[in-house]
């Protein structure tokens, strides 16, 4: 993730003079908070356990300032500046920078501070996947010999591996909950919903519920599992991420149905600690999402070495958990015919079918607001609009709820980027510059468009598309680890020197993608990024040969005006 500071204590003056970023940064001391990432976890000296005294003498400074620069937060008679529906990972990122902004804010969370990302998602499945990741080492007696270590035996604590993803979860959510709190944000428990133009009502079930008024609201309630029709949950030996996560169980034969990001991860911690996995996947080929040369590369090393079969072409049309002694039962139609094709016989299936917006019960429909396949529309901007395709005045919808990319990280980014237009400073977020990644062994990374869509979008517009690899076996680093598998592919135009895609299987492939994303939302060309220097030997090298073996048509100016547009 791409890394954000916050200042919790910029001078009045600095916001008074024009609030610029530069100025605020210049003025930064040591001691102040800086987060990172999630802004879970503090990085300087400023304690997180700062008094709600303070932190309110802050907020207040910092909405004076505002105010008397004509800026947003000069209150109106709204109860608060910005209110935000939902304190998963993009509501507190926006609301970290609404109160560096000089905003009185407040979330709402009618579950857990973190969302599905810290409690059900990205945060507990990396501690799952860093067992995994041990667990192929250890178990990898040539890999071992190679460096010279022997290993005698290994083995695992399935509820100690349980409870490390649960107190890496719980630690994270506490660092989210008590950032906000020392920074002056509001928490509000309950379910938020919209009862008219900037009025919001919350509570908890059999509780009085509270209305409040806000000069802005953001929507940022995510989502939820998906599980198509037929197939019956149970949570135990059918059942979702959210379920998996808690590994209750290690089931010895277990069905995962999609194979994209989710159904990939599980994959090698359930292949890790010893089940067998069978993929049921309704597309042709597995891993649909990913470029097709990187999906071919990594089904040879993911899936092909190890205990994993898989049947593509086909529907889950049915899935009935065990019970009575008999086995979990899927029943397997073709995806064009429909037609039967077989019954198998599972000890567990997970279901990894994508994930559905949370959007039902906030109201929408007292403001006009009709959802699009449970998304809620919004434009560019992430401004939501309405039936009629007009925009509903102070109201915005980020990450999961809008549709437009279901990572965390890209609903941070949209809550960023629409407090900076509550600032007063428009901002449109280039969600081409957003990177992905998939975090197997090795990893899976990507950013921008694949090989396909850059070719499909040259053909439309009329320009030449060039490819450009490199592979981890040249690459000293990635040769001491003995980790050579993997490649970097580049897409790019090379009468210009833009980058249009990135993608990079292979160790570490997950922070190497940064490098290219950022080069993507910054504008900077082919040309300055070959003059870059990476110290050696590291596996950026491996960017670095990317850059430096792109070919760009002689005689492109060098200079970059500006970041190019999504």
């Amino acid at each position: 993730m791409h890394s954000i500071s916050i200042s919790a204590s910029a001078s009045a003056s600095a916001i008074a003079s024009g609030g610029a970023r530069s100025k605020a940064a210049a003025g930064r001391r040591p001691g102040e908070i800086r987060f990172c990432g999630l802004r879970g976890d503090a990085l300087a000296c400023a304690s997180l356990r700062a008094s709600h005294a303070a932190a309110a003498t802050r907020r207040a400074v910092l909405r004076a300032a505002a105010s008397a620069n004509g800026a947003a937060g000069s209150g109106d008679g709204f109860d608060y500046d910005l209110v935000i529906i939902g304190a998963g990972v993009g509501g507190h990122g926006a609301a970290l920078h609404a109160v560096e902004e000089g905003l009185k804010t407040a979330i709402i969370e009618g579950d857990v501070v973190g969302g599905t990302c810290v409690n059900r998602g990205c945060v507990p499945s990396k501690a799952l996947l860093a067992v995994s990741g041990r667990m192929r080492e250890l178990h990898d007696e040539h890999h071992m010999k190679s460096l010279g270590l022997q290993v005698s035996s290994t083995g695992y604590d399935r509820q100690a591996v349980a409870d490390h993803a649960n107190n890496l979860a719980s630690k994270i959510r506490s660092n989210l909950t008590n950032s906000m709190k020392a920074m002056g944000v509001d928490i509000l428990t309950g379910f938020g919903k919209i009862v008219g133009k900037q009025k919001v009502r919350y509570g908890k079930v059999g509780f009085p519920e509270k209305e409040i008024t806000a000069k802005n609201i953001i929507i940022a309630t995510g989502s939820v599992p998906f599980v198509p029709k037929g197939i019956e949950i149970d949570g135990k030996t059918v059942f979702t991420s959210d379920h998996a996560l808690k590994l209750e169980s290690v089931p010895d034969w277990i069905a995962i149905v999609g194979s994209g990001y989710i159904g990939l991860e599980f994959s090698d911690v359930y292949t890790a600690l010893g089940s067998e996995v069978t993929f049921v996947e309704a597309l042709d080929q597995l891993m649909p999402g990913f470029d097709p040369e990187i999906a071919k590369l990594a089904q040879r090393v993911l899936i092909n070495t190890r205990k994993i079969d898989y049947h593509t072409g086909v529907f889950a049309s049915k899935i009935t958990p065990a019970k009575d002694g008999k086995p979990v039962l899927i029943e397997l139609i073709d995806a064009k015919t429909k037609e039967h094709k077989e019954t198998l016989e599972v000890d567990a299936a997970l279901i990894a079918t994508g994930r559905a917006p949370f959007t039902s019960g906030l109201g929408l429909e007292n403001i006009n607001v009709v959802t699009q396949r449970g998304f809620i529309p919004v434009d560019e901007r992430m401004q939501v609009t309405d039936a009629d395709g007009n925009v509903v005045p102070n109201l915005f919808c980020i990450g999961d709820a809008n549709g437009k990319l279901m990572l965390a990280h890209a609903a941070s980014a949209q809550g960023i980027s629409v407090v900076e237009q509550i600032s007063g400073r428009d901002h449109i977020l280039n969600h081409l510059s957003i990177p992905a990644a998939c975090f197997t062994h090795p990893e899976i990374s990507m950013v921008g468009l694949t090989e396909p869509q850059a070719r499909e979008k040259a053909d439309n517009e009329g320009f030449e598309v060039s490819v450009v690899k490199t592979s981890f076996k040249a690459n000293t680093k990635a040769l001491a680890e003995n980790e050579g598998d993997g490649i970097a592919k580049m897409i790019y135009r090379p009468d210009t020197g833009e980058i249009l895609g990135v993608h990079i299987l292979g160790l570490h492939a997950a922070d190497l993608i940064h490098e290219a994303s950022n080069a993507i939302a910054l504008g900077t060309r082919l040309q300055e990024l070959k003059l870059a220097v990476h110290a050696h030997p590291t596996l950026s090298e491996v960017l670095d040969e990317l850059f430096k073996a792109a070919k760009v048509n002689s005689g492109v100016s060098h200079s970059v005006n500006e970041p190019v547009a999504a």
